[in-house]
């Protein structure tokens, strides 16, 4: 038997066991969640179409809320955050939109005698993020501005771009000092994995179809916790009056596991991994173990946390279905619809593995990844050839303001 102190000493020992565990989980995390880097064949630069999709489908949202801004608070410099930029053409697609609505404002002063506001973007993300990338673009970024504005006889505000590491469930910027916050896909990224999940969640990576529960239920305290935290940052954060537009995935109906074909592709990656693991590839409890940090909200939770939240209120909110498709491209014929088909599960592959590649390889082992995305690629195939109808991505935007 242990006498008090030895009883004392080993729950202390436990406690910090805990606290180590559970930090080391979130600093994993911060460290490995980051897309795909560079321009290569699996990088996010090259394997985001899907996300470029929501900005351009959200563009409207985002262009009015950076006229009322011009219009009602009248800044001499407009400070703009982006949060979860990563890297490639969808983050300077978003600072392209945001200076030609600019260039449209009647009220940004730009065509009058007195100083033209300026712009300050802060590009965020966590210190994974390829900022290289990004900033090597701003080159082409400021001279396909110029001639836009040149086109339309305007002249683009001065700006500046800046990059800002960390997570955007903490603190980022000063107080009262943010006009305009955006966020696109980036939001439905947990802060972590649901703590206390473990390996509950037998032979699946995410909330799928034979998902206990008590696994879903940990993954919404997550991310009411995650999102009411990120509302309470960003109001210390954003000057009064000021706007986020934020676009999260999410989903159509209440029920927690069916969000649509995202969970359908979380499904189908599961299904490949329970494949290695049935080839004795990998170790049953590693696979029990792995969950992607991932919630698809509803429109009726996104209203409740901001409500409870008491600073801001919604001045537009839209659930749209979006093209799930990774490519452009429509098929004219039998024999194109199979090529299609086989070509769009090797495109989904890749965009998928664009997002998720650093999680798995650090979980898993890196020799796995060939043959995974090989089975997701042929399982997506099989899934597009055997659906009459398919369920696209659901996509949540919705346009908040601070309150005075």
């Amino acid at each position: 038997m242990m006498n008090g102190d030895n009883e004392f000493s080993y729950a202390m020992n436990s406690l910090i066991q805990i606290a180590t565990y559970i930090s080391f989980k979130v600093m994993k995390i911060e460290r490995d969640l980051h897309m795909m880097k560079g321009d290569g064949e699996y990088s996010y630069a090259k394997n985001s179409m899907i996300q470029r999709r929501a900005v351009l489908a959200t563009r409207p949202i985002l262009q009015k809320a950076v006229r009322e801004v011009c219009r009602d608070l009248h800044p001499q410099l407009m400070v703009i955050a982006d949060l979860g930029c990563s890297s490639g053409k969808n983050t300077l697609l978003f600072v392209s939109e945001v200076l030609n609505t600019i260039c449209e404002s009647p009220t940004s002063t730009l065509n009058k005698e007195e100083s033209p506001m300026e712009v300050q973007f802060f590009l965020n993300d966590l210190h994974g993020n390829d900022f290289n990338h990004v900033f090597q673009s701003l080159e082409q970024l400021e001279q396909s501005t110029r001639q836009e504005c040149a086109c339309r006889g305007l002249q683009p505000p001065p700006y500046y771009v800046a990059g800002l590491p960390g997570s955007f469930y903490a603190r980022l910027f000063p107080c009262s000092s943010v006009h305009l916050f955006h966020s696109s896909m980036s939001v439905t990224w947990l802060s972590q994995v649901p703590e206390h999940l473990g390996c509950l969640n037998e032979g699946n990576v995410h909330v799928g179809a034979t998902t206990q529960p008590a696994v879903a239920r940990l993954y919404q305290d997550q991310f009411e916790k995650d999102f009411s935290r990120f509302l309470h940052m960003r109001c210390r954060e954003i000057v009064a009056g000021g706007r986020m537009v934020l676009t999260l995935v999410g989903r159509k109906r209440e029920d927690v596991f069916d969000a649509g074909r995202t969970t359908k592709i979380f499904e189908l990656l599961s299904q490949g991994l329970r494949t290695l693991v049935s080839e004795g590839r990998l170790e049953k409890e590693k696979l029990d173990s792995f969950n992607i940090p991932v919630y698809c909200p509803s429109t009726e939770e996104l209203k409740q946390l901001v409500q409870q939240n008491g600073l801001l209120h919604i001045t537009d909110i839209h659930l749209f279905e979006m093209d799930g498709s990774p490519t452009d491209e429509s098929p004219e014929s039998a024999d194109a619809a199979v090529a299609a088909a086989q070509a769009a599960g090797e495109s989904m592959s890749a965009t998928l593995r664009a997002s998720t590649e650093p999680l798995i390889v650090s979980h898993f082992v890196e020799s796995i990844l060939e043959d995974l995305f090989a089975l997701f690629a042929r399982n997506f195939t099989s899934y597009i050839e055997s659906e009459d109808e398919q369920s696209g991505i659901f996509v949540i935007t919705m346009s908040l303001e601070a309150k005075h």
